[in-house]
């Protein structure tokens, strides 16, 4: 990472510890900045205060859904350049849609390669970089 550029922050929306331990893993490995909410309820406030450059949200949350939670983003100005990968285990075609109709970035189907979590994260937070690699 280069001198006096400013790291990126993520912050995981994901109720299952095992998963989240893989994201943690593949986000330290990479330099990011990260934390974690395990609830729907908490992200959307956790979302207003830090303004994360990329959020990485699970579908289906205690409370409130990730569709829901994306939906609420996109609606707010103010929060216009998070960016959103969607995470699933119902990988579906229809589920796909329906996040990216809502205004996800991207969407990942669960279980994942750590590789692939790791490029799709980088091909939305460095573009340039995630082509280089």
């Amino acid at each position: 990472m280069a001198a006096g550029k400013l790291r990126h922050r993520v912050l995981i929306v994901e109720d299952e510890d095992n998963i989240a331990l893989a994201l943690d893993y593949v986000l330290t490995r990479e330099g990011y900045d990260h934390e974690r909410i395990a609830n729907g309820a908490e992200a959307l406030p956790k979302i207003r205060d830090t303004a994360p450059d990329l959020v990485l949200l699970d579908v289906m949350l205690p409370e409130v859904s990730g569709y829901e939670i994306c939906q609420t983003v996109r609606m707010d100005p103010d929060l216009k350049d998070v960016k959103i990968l969607m995470m699933t285990a119902r990988g579906s075609a229809m589920e796909r849609r329906k996040g990216l109709a809502l205004g996800a970035d991207g969407f990942i189907a669960k279980p994942f390669e750590l590789k692939e979590l790791r490029d799709a994260v980088r091909q939305l937070l460095d573009p340039g970089a995630a082509r280089e690699a």
